[in-house]
């Protein structure tokens, strides 16, 4: 007879083991690490239209026609600083004006986290 006892894993079983898991580890923080890059990219682009609707609401709001020109700024919302450029046009018909807003980190014009175009009536 013989007998074959089992003593448990062999070292070689054990870092094969280790491998796997610091690979599937790897990866889950990879994923973690991408999720928490866009969940910041979603709220940076949702705060940048909340300031390009803002300039709309105040545009709107204004006693007078908006005049036709461009203007540009920076505000604080939602503990982002942020940069907007406005274009306000005229369109065919003259009671109305076209606006362009774009709004930015301040480091980079170049990259809008929001465009907004609305149409606003003159005021009566």
């Amino acid at each position: 007879m013989s007998a074959c006892k089992s003593r448990g894993f062999t070292l070689l079983e054990v870092l094969i083991a280790l491998a796997i898991l610091a690979i599937a580890l790897t990866a889950a923080g990879r994923i973690a690490s991408i999720s928490v890059d866009t969940a910041m990219q979603v709220r940076q682009r949702i705060v940048a239209h909340w300031v390009a609707e803002n300039r709309i609401v105040a545009l709107r709001a204004a006693p007078l026609f908006a005049p036709i020109g461009s203007s540009s700024g920076e505000v604080e919302q939602a503990g982002f600083i942020l940069g907007w450029e406005e274009v306000i046009s005229g369109t065919p018909n003259p009671n109305f004006r076209r606006v362009e807003i774009r709004v930015f980190a301040i480091g980079s014009p170049n990259y809008a986290y929001a465009d907004l175009v609305a149409y606003l009536p003159a005021q009566k």
